[in-house]
């Protein structure tokens, strides 16, 4: 079994990321100490160019503008004659009717590789919040059951991650447990987390093994750098240590992934 990351640092993929302006700073200095190569553009005068160049694309809709979407759109076609993946973060979808509505003009232009984000971003992308059942008294959804339907709607790839994270390819499902709570108390963990998946699929042709072993490399680094800082400040830091630190053989040791039939119940 391979973790790919050994790949990664071998390769050193070069991400394009069209990303949002909170999270470009932090979202490069975690892929340069993953061992890929990032590379933030996002100009319409350039973004095909570089995406014809680079070996995955990222595309962020969390600072959403028409230029930018039309960029995005741009470089999603170039990605697609190139033949690199393409992951779509639809940060938000479903806040402003804007921002669904750009998700959705991306996805009609661009073949897009794998979504990932949150259960909220992924229920409204698909237009499927109303039809699933199982919500709880704490307004959380019934994870695998918004996983299969979303994906009937989709038919993409889907990584949404959460408390647990879940990966579907329409065959198999991954429920993926690693991961720390003090993810959720930095900004820009989870868009970090779209082009960590970007890095992984730059290496490894199959989407679902990729995006599973990109997000248990993540939670595992997060629970490897929640050991040794309790703050957010902190473990901010620490984690980009542990992205660079971390080995496949700690990948191994510590995985926690469950991979069963989409459709069928728990591994």
């Amino acid at each position: 079994m391979t973790y790919f990351l050994d790949k990664i640092r071998e390769q050193q993929p070069l991400i394009h990321n069209i990303t949002n302006l909170v999270v470009t700073n932090f979202t490069a200095n975690g892929l340069y100490a993953l061992g890929a190569s990032p590379v933030m553009a996002n100009a319409r005068e350039e973004v095909e160019e570089m995406a014809s160049i680079a070996n995955a694309l990222v595309l962020n809709i969390g600072t959403l503008t028409k230029e930018q979407v039309e960029a995005m759109i741009i470089a999603g076609k170039a990605a697609n004659k190139a033949g690199i993946p393409v992951v779509l973060d639809p940060v938000g979808a479903g806040a402003t009717t804007f921002r669904t509505k750009s998700a959705q003009t991306i996805l009609d232009q661009v073949k897009v590789s794998i979504i990932r984000g949150n259960a909220g971003e992924i229920a409204n992308l698909a237009g499927v919040s109303a039809e699933v059942k199982g919500v709880d008294a704490s307004g959380d959804f019934d994870m695998e059951e918004l996983l299969q339907v979303a994906y009937e709607q989709l038919h993409i790839p889907l990584a949404i991650t959460g408390a647990l994270d879940f990966v579907t390819d329409g065959k198999d499902k991954a429920i993926i447990s690693n991961g720390h709570p003090l993810l959720t108390k930095v900004t820009g963990a989870g868009c970090l987390l779209s082009s960590v998946v970007a890095a992984f699929l730059a290496v490894e042709k199959e989407t679902f093994k990729a995006a599973t072993r990109a997000i248990s490399c993540y939670g595992i680094a997060a629970e490897e750098a929640a050991s040794k800082a309790s703050l957010p400040g902190d473990f901010q830091v620490e984690l980009l240590n542990q992205l660079y630190a971390i080995s496949e053989d700690v990948l191994k040791s510590k995985e926690k992934i469950l991979v069963s039939r989409l459709g069928s119940g728990h591994a």
